[in-house]
This record gives C-alpha cells, structure tokens and sequence, in this order.
C-alpha cells in the first residue's frame, strides 16, 4: 500500500489576521484588493484562498520562493482555468503581479513540483500560453529585423503619419496579429505564422511611398500600378496630392486586408479595436505590447528562450563568432532540406516502380494512384479543418510533398528486397493496402513534422492539433501497422536528417508505450493466436531478451507475418520430410511483427526504468533486475494491464510494489517528482490512469486498486527467502537508425571530425560543393574536388600531431608502428616514400582516406561494443 498522504496542519492565518469566509469575505484585504482588480468570480475566489492557504499549511518552500501577491495571483489564475470561468486575461494578470511572463511560468512550473496539484487542464492551458508566447515573440523579433532591412530610418522631413515609419510598423504589425488570430486555428504555428507575416509585409511594401523604401525593394515597387496610376507618375506630385493619395491607399489595403478576415474597418485605430475584442476573448497575451517592449514580455533567453547555437571550435585567429541559428531559421532551413531531397522526385510512380508494378501478378498501379488520390482530399480537408479553411491549399501542398517522399521510399524498398531475397515479383506486398496507407502516412508525417519543427520540441504537453498522431486518424491506420513500416522507411532514405529521423523515433516510442496498448487494436489480436498456437508461453519470453538479432525484419516481413516465411522453404502445401520417418506438415510460422514489437519494447522499458532507478535507487543498485523483472512478467504476461494505459504507469507501479516488499522507504510523490525530470513525459501519465470502464484516477488508486490486485501474490514472492529467478536485462543494440549528417570524431584527434558528403544545394551557378557551404573558418577537405593549398593540410597534420596519443606495446615490449598521418604532400611521414607522379598521389590521397575511415568505423566499433549505452532509445530517454 502506498504510504498515507502527510498530515494537514492548522490552517495558517493570513498576515493581516483576517480570517477567511465565503462570499465577499473572503481571504484578506491584500487578495480582496487583487480579485476586484481582476474581477474574479466568489466561485473563483473561494477555490483560490483554499488552495492559497493549504499551500501555507504544508510546503514551506514555496512559501519562501512565492510573493504574497504573485502567490495568490497564481492561485487565482489556477483556479480559473479550472473552473472555467477566467475573468482576466494573462496579460491583465502579469500586470496587476508586476512581473513578466517567463518568471510567472517559473513560478507555475515551482508549484508543479512542489505541490503536484496542478490539474491537466491547467498543464494544457499554460503550454498552450508558452507555445503562443515564444511563437509570437520569436516572429516579433524577425518581423523587426525584416522591417529594418525593408524601410528607410525615420527622417525629419517625413512629418505625415503615413510616412513615418514607427507607423507604418505599427500598422503592419497589428494587421498581422489581426490576420494571425482570425484566419489561423493554429496560431502557434511557426512556418504558416511567418508565411503569413510575409503576405503581410508585401501588402505594405507596395503601398508604401518608394521614398522609405530600400533597395531592392524600392526598385522592385517602382512602377507597380495603385488605383489607377504608377509609382513613378505619383513621384512628381505634390506633397499634399501624394499624402492624400497614399492615406487612401493604406486606408484600402487595411480594409482589404481586415474584409479577408471578416473584419470591416475604416483605419488602423480600427484594427486595434477589433484585436482588442479578439485578445479579450481568448484570455491570452497582448501581443500588441511588443510594439511597446513592455516589461510582462520580457525575454529571459536562459531560462525559456535558449537558442541553438553552433558547436565550440578552436580559436583560431581568423575565426569570428558564428551567430546564434534562430528559430525561425532552423525551421526554414529543415524545409529547405526536404526540398533538396525531394527536388528530383515526382509525384507519379516512376519509370522503375512501374516496372516494378507490371511484374506483379496483379498489377497494383491503379489501386495506388487511386488511393494516392483519394487521401490527398481527405487530407485537404482535415488539414483546413484543423489549421483553417483558408490554408486547404497549403496542406495540400504539403501532402503532395510527402506522396514525392512515398514513392520515393517505396522505390527504395523494392530495390532492398529485390537484392535480398532475389525476386521481382511484390505482387502480395504491392497489393496490401495497409502497407500503403502507413508507407504514405509516414511520408506525409515527415513533412507535416519537418513544416512544424520549431523551438517547442524541449517542452512538454507540446502537441499541436496537427502533431502525431493526427496522421493516423486521418488516414483511418492503426498504430501497431503504422509501427511496422518506421524502421525500413528511416532505412530505405538515406537523406533524411537527424532531425526527421528522431521525429520518426519518438513517433515508434509512443506507439511503443500507449498508442499500440489502446482497445481494438490487432496488437491482442496477435497475443492471443501466438499463445493458442504455441501455449502459455508468450512468443517473445525472457530467454530471447540477450539473444542477438539473426536477422533484421524488413517491412514486408512484417506487413506480411505470419503467414510469409523468412527462409526458403516448400510451398504450404507441399510436405516436409526430417529424414526419419513419413512427411510432416510444414509447423505454423511465429509472428514476426509481434517478436520485433515485443524485443523494442522491452529495450525502451528497461531503458526509462534505468533512468528512473539511477535517479532514486542509486544506493540500492541490486534492486534494478528486481524491479525489471515484475516489469517484464507484467508485460508477458499480463498484458491485458496495458489496454489504454501507459508503459511509464507498469514501470512506476512495479518500482514501488518492489521497493514496499524490500522495506525500501520510496514514496510514490518521489517516484512522480523524479519521473517528471525525465524526457517526454506527460503530467497525464500520472494524473489520469485508467482504472476501470470511464473512469479515470492518480495512479496511486490505479496502483491500489488494479495493479496489486493483480499482481500481489507475486510482489510478495520477492519478500520471500525463494524470490523468482531474475529476467536477464536486454541487450541494448546499437542503433538501427544512421544519422547520415552526423560528424565522426577521430579517436584521440583534437578537435578533428569527418562528415559524410551533404546533398549538394542548388543555386545560380549550378550545384554547390561542400566547401561553399561550409563556413570559412572551417578547414574542409573535400574528396574530388581540388586539394588546394599545402598549407591547409599542414594545419590538420598540426592539429592532429598536437595531441599526445598513448602507444600501445606488443607482448614482447617492441611498440607497434605509429599510425600514418594524414599528408597530402606526396610523402608518407611514416616511412619516408618519394613523391609521386600526380595521378599516384590522387589514388594514394584516396586510400589514405579510406584506410581512415576504416579505421575509425573498427575503433568505433570495438569502443562501442563495451558499453551497453548509446542506443537512439536512450537518447530520447536521458
């Protein structure tokens, strides 16, 4: 049983000695003074004081860390959302406390931990503030760049609004925020959010007097035609003529503008008015105010606005700072990485995947393309309902990108298996319809993720309304078929970036964890044949868990397991004799998607209780194979506890029923408190577990209710002089996945990495090599383009030389010959060759190279065989 929550102290009174009552009453003049500021509800109030004053009674931190005021502010704030019945917006709150929006989510997040009360409506409610805010503030930010680099500074002889800058920037940014609110459902949307920021900045650039302008800007408006006449002709007005025309023509394009949007107006006060109405309904932040730098949107960059930035480098002379990567440009630059993958790619099956079609027994060409077509509308039209009418367009842009990716993929795929099993005949593959669903599925997610990629990726409670895994819904998939296509697909395309790589990881992970354990799915479907057909004993036992993978499933072993035998054998129909008797019938195969899901789902387990015991059971090491081996019986064999629930909840709960048999003192708070630290985790997981049919408790009541009644008996056996025999712990492989655009380190180099070539990017002049993409102050040497200067090559070799590197003896004391360095000269430093003629010096140049990168892959490869780490699970996971 979990230990009694901590005893209630006497209510503590407030500083003032006035007591609590209801109605009016209620709390003392500091929090009366407040909620009337606010306007709160006595609902509201009542809620607010209680939890205000339970806080006093029992947690001394926070009564250290809190302001009297921002405490009660924030208890009011909580207890609104909950409530429903918000009287005040954020911004509103941040004033009346005095502080600025990254210190009031500091001061929410101490709360969490500290009182772990904090309901999933409010997780969801200021995760959705955070999401808004960053998003907002981060296009401020390069709205105001992009302005800088558009308009003139002010001048003193601009004396009309309409040529002042500060209001053209105003205007331009208030109709933005206007547009933003009205035509995205998804206005924490980075990539549309700034696309639809630039729309906003054309209108304004067009209509604005080429005066302000700069190049090339004001050449590219030159001549553009505004109510009938050119820019050119207006230029030799007069300057009353000029500014009554232009204030007609910004009054027109606020009007259009605002009319789009069904927002009628007549000026730019008006606009404001209408965001006013906008901002006071959704409760939210005043974006306006960033106009004004207001201190409630201050930027703390270290606490919640970190930016990425690149790795640290030698300090050479001519190297300058490089500057940060913002957000908005990491995500653009990802897109432009699909782009370069997917530029040659087409969006019809191409000439090698027809004849892959045309060998099939039953052509499958028609039912793909058709299906192709048919989910491109279905997608249009959920993706309008999910980020706007006004963006179908866009989606489908999107979706046609991914149908690229698919075919793509699918080519890829072919031209694996066609090389592995020796056949050109995929007529059952091609023709399994799920297979293609999830194949598409997966290729449109990469997209949509790539398109959404922004600076949210670290919070928790992050998904977006288009996030995974919407995709599923959308195309009517299961995510236990969706689960076998992730791995071939990550496999069959070696240009996807690390990033979309991980995406499609922690896409496997969550199915891993809930989404493949929810009702209906085929998953227990397969459970239950595998036991009828081969026992009791489940397919994939404890034994298997340190056995090595003989082979490595594709995706059509799994699509078409059970029935699809991996080896060459007879047809089903024909006998097999064992050379000791009469013909046998050929024994029924084992379902190889149900042993793969199984195998990664033990590696992940063990790997999140890994974590978590080195977090909380750091001086009781001997109790992780313990604990492992009530997690992994429960998942073998009481599996039916994992319909729609969590991994993570097994994982905890057998944490605890271990550690109460072993008189080990661990609250199930301590447990909560640590396992929040770990990534990817959802207050959720805790907080709403289900316990029976519609209803839903912590997971404390989970624990006493489903968990140890189903597994007592055998929690009490480890208490027991005759505990169970021990699981053995997984065999934690490396990873499947290769991020082609990772650097390798050079064992004992200082400083020195070897990156695999980049897909070349297009420009003006043709395709660009490496070393124009790379940034001077790198030392590139790139294999098939010129060698360059000498002295290049002898700052590696010094680079490489300056690190002492410990030489290993032979059995007999004589130490071995030192590595050959890398010379680019003619000479080998080793053994003192004569220069060669240039051809020999280009061949020996090459296989230097690749005698290198043999020898670091070895070394690699031996270091990493000693350790049980490393794995793409565990990164997620640490």
């Amino acid at each position: 049983m979990p230990p009694k929550s901590p005893r209630r102290g006497a209510s503590s009174r407030p500083q003032d000695g006035q007591p609590s009552g209801a109605g009016n009453a209620i709390g003392d003049q500091d929090f009366a003074a407040l909620c009337e500021k606010l306007n709160v509800s006595s609902p509201v109030r009542l809620r607010a004081w209680q939890s205000y004053e339970k806080m006093l009674s029992s947690d001394w931190t926070l009564r250290d860390t809190l302001g009297k005021i921002e405490a009660l502010g924030l208890w009011l704030f909580i207890a609104s959302v909950n409530s429903d019945d918000a009287t005040f917006t954020f911004t509103e709150l941040l004033r009346a406390l005095n502080i600025s929006v990254s210190k009031c989510f500091g001061l929410l997040n101490q709360i969490d931990i500290n009182m772990d009360n904090l309901s999933t409506k409010v997780d969801n409610a200021v995760s959705k503030l955070k999401k808004k805010y960053q998003t907002t503030c981060h296009l401020y930010q390069k709205f105001h760049r992009t302005f800088d680099n558009i308009f003139m500074e002010q001048s003193n002889n601009w004396t009309t609004a309409e040529s002042n800058t500060s209001y053209i920037l105003k205007s331009c940014w208030l109709t933005f925020i206007l547009a933003k609110g009205k035509v995205l459902q998804m206005d924490d949307d980075l990539v549309i959010s700034f696309q639809l920021l630039l729309c906003v900045l054309e209108y304004f650039i067009k209509r604005s007097p080429s005066d302000v302008l700069k190049e090339p800007y004001k050449s590219a408006v030159n001549g553009i035609s505004v109510s009938g006449s050119t820019r050119a002709s207006r230029r030799v007005q007069s300057s009353n003529t000029w500014t009554s025309q232009l204030s007609a023509t910004d009054t027109r394009v606020i009007e259009a503008l605002c009319k789009a949007n069904e927002c009628p107006v007549d000026e730019v006060d008006v606009i404001s008015q209408q965001y006013e109405e906008l901002y006071k309904k959704n409760k939210d932040i005043d974006e306006r105010l960033f106009l004004d730098s207001d201190g409630t949107l201050k930027v703390d960059y270290q606490e919640s606005l970190e930016q990425e930035r690149t790795p640290r480098k030698n300090h050479l002379e001519e190297a300058p700072m490089i500057p940060p990567q913002t957000p908005v440009r990491a995500a653009l630059s990802t897109i432009n990485q699909l782009m370069n993958i997917l530029h040659s790619s087409s969006d019809e099956p191409s000439e090698n995947l027809n004849s892959y079609f045309q060998k099939c027994t039953i052509n499958p060409r028609t039912m793909i393309t058709e299906g192709v077509e048919c989910l491109g509308l279905v997608f249009r039209e959920r993706f309008a309902i999910a980020v706007g009418p006004a963006f179908a367009q866009i989606g489908y842009q999107r979706y046609k990108l991914g149908v690229r990716l698919h075919y793509r993929v699918m080519e890829s795929m072919l031209k694996s298996e066609e090389d592995r099993l020796s056949v050109q005949n995929f007529s059952r593959l091609l023709n399994n319809e799920t297979f293609h669903r999830c194949l598409l599925a997966c290729a449109v997610e990469v997209v949509v993720a790539t398109y959404g990629r922004n600076l949210f990726q670290g919070l928790a409670n992050s998904e977006t309304t288009i996030c995974f895994p919407w995709i599923l819904g959308v195309f009517e998939q299961k995510a236990f078929d969706f689960f076998k296509v992730i791995e071939s697909f990550i496999k069959a395309e070696p240009s996807l970036t690390k990033d979309m790589i991980k995406h499609l990881e922690r896409c496997e992970h969550m199915i891993m964890e809930c989404l493949a354990w929810q009702t209906n799915s085929p998953l227990y479907d397969l459970i239950r044949q595998s036991r009828e057909r081969e026992g009791a004993d489940h397919p994939e036992t404890s034994s298997t868990l340190q056995q090595p993978p003989q082979h490595n499933p594709t995706a059509a072993d799994l699509y078409l397991s059970p029935s699809r035998n991996l080896h060459k054998c007879p047809a089903p129909s024909a006998p097999i004799t064992n050379g000791q008797g009469p013909p046998t019938s050929q024994p029924q195969q084992r379902s190889t998607s149900l042993s793969v899901f199984y195998k990664k789902v033990y590696r992940l387990a063990y790997l999140r209780l890994q974590s978590l015991c080195n977090s909380l059971l750091s001086d009781h090491p001997e109790l992780e194979q313990i604990i492992w081996t009530l997690f992994q019986h429960t998942l073998q064999h009481e599996y039916e506890l994992m319909k729609d629930r969590h991994l993570d909840q097994i994982m905890m709960c057998s944490m605890y029923g271990i550690c109460k048999a072993k008189n080990i003192d661990l609250r199930f708070k301590t447990i909560v408190t640590a396992y929040k630290q770990l990534t990817n985790t959802n207050q959720e997981t805790f907080k709403h577990v289900l316990i029976r049919e519609g209803q839903h408790d912590s997971i404390i009541v989970f624990y006493n209710l489903v968990f140890m009644q189903k597994l007592k008996s055998n929690i009490l056996q480890y208490a027991s002089p005759r505990p169970p025999t021990l699981s053995p712990i997984p065999q934690i492989p490396k990873s499947p996945y290769r991020f082609p655009n990772s650097p390798l380190k050079i064992p004992g180099g200082n400083n020195i990495y070897v990156s695999p070539l980049r897909s070349p990017y297009k420009s003006s002049d043709g395709l660009l090599s490496p070393s124009k993409l790379t940034p001077r102050t790198r030392i590139l040497v790139s294999i098939g383009e010129s060698f360059g200067v000498s002295e290049k090559f002898q700052k590696i070799n010094q680079m490489v030389s300056s690190t002492e590197r410990p030489i290993k003896r032979h059995a007999d004391g004589a130490a071995p010959k030192p590595l050959k360095k890398l010379r680019f000269d003619g000479h080998d430093e080793a053994d003192g060759s004569k220069t060669l003629s240039s051809e020999s010096k280009f061949q020996q140049k090459l296989e230097e190279m690749k005698s290198a990168r043999s020898r670091i892959q070895r070394q690699k490869s031996e270091e990493s065989s000693d350790l049980k780490s490393e794995d793409s699970i565990k990164k997620e996971d640490e």
